[in-house]
């Protein structure tokens, strides 16, 4: 029989995967040159919303983030954060770190806390692990522009419409996937065919605005203006993604698109008329097509 290689575990919930997670990540990754299966655990639901009981926005769906990981190499262990969250942390330690995962290695932020009430530390943990005969890397502060990088912290920034900071801040554009459903077809008529797209549910809520962004196709990023808000130049009424996709001509409906928005253009507005609009789109895709993120 062959013996079950051992693990290096990445602890934390990495909504978003910024560039503070990176490191967490980076420690675990690097000891597959040792023999160690890099693993990510992962909870079904943010810590922080399941102790307080108040929604948490994403920065990512589900879905996304296990890709985006398991590209990166990660092996993928998912575990209910409410059958594990009263758990003592020598239990956790022994029957999940230990036991289930064969931990041989260990990675977490300098403020991870675990175990019934939050009751262990990044100390707490290095202590019980060496018991154990477990290896424990504890990744210090990640600060960027002053202050600790943090999903919290970016989420406020794509709320706030500084897209430039969260971009930097994540290591990436702020991306979701999303099926495409059948519009009103309105902007063929004004020259620029658009996707529309409802945001993923729990997604974090951009700035109402128009956006320089990037649309995956095939394998591929395409350049794209997306308008995210309710069109109250017409309806005004559903809130939306609507992406106009450089020199693409396609039919998408129906299908699962990544968009990642990039830079925040301008607010949402409402024009006189068709015509004032269409002027704007060629305006606004313009500079999209002109932007150039390492220029900013």
């Amino acid at each position: 029989m062959t013996k079950k290689r051992k693990a290096a575990v990445a602890l934390g919930y990495f909504d978003g995967i910024h560039i503070a997670h990176r490191a967490v990540l980076g420690a675990a990754l690097a000891q597959n040159e040792n023999g160690l299966v890099p693993t990510v655990l992962l909870f079904d639901e943010p810590p922080a919303e399941a102790l307080t009981g108040v929604p948490v926005p994403r920065l990512m769906t589900d879905a996304d983030r296990d890709r985006l990981l398991k590209e990166r190499g990660f092996t993928l262990k998912q575990a209910c954060f409410r059958e594990i969250k009263d758990l003592p942390p020598e239990r956790f330690v022994d029957e999940i770190l230990a036991r289930d995962l064969k931990a041989a290695f260990v990675s977490c932020g300098y403020n991870y806390r675990f175990g019934k009430n939050g009751a262990g530390d990044a100390s707490v943990l290095k202590t019980l692990c060496e018991k154990q005969g477990i290896e424990v890397s504890v990744l210090p502060e990640t600060d960027l522009d002053g202050s600790p990088v943090s999903s919290s912290r970016i989420r406020r920034l794509v709320e706030d419409g500084d897209m430039d900071a969260a971009v930097r801040l994540l290591g990436r554009p702020l991306t979701f996937t999303s099926p495409v459903f059948t519009g009103d077809r309105r902007g063929r008529l004004l020259g620029a065919p658009t996707i529309n797209q409802y945001l993923p549910a729990r997604f974090v809520r951009p700035k109402r605005g128009v956006y320089v962004s990037d649309v995956l196709l095939d394998g591929v990023w395409k350049r794209g203006v997306t308008n995210i808000g309710s069109r109250p130049t017409f309806d005004g009424l559903s809130f939306r993604a609507e992406t106009f996709i450089l020199g693409f001509e396609g039919d998408l409906y129906g299908k699962a698109v990544t968009v990642g928005l990039l830079h925040f253009l301008r607010p949402e507005m409402k024009f006189p008329d068709a015509d004032a609009l269409k002027a704007q789109i060629a305006e606004d895709a313009r500079l999209a097509a002109e932007y150039d993120p390492d220029n900013e």
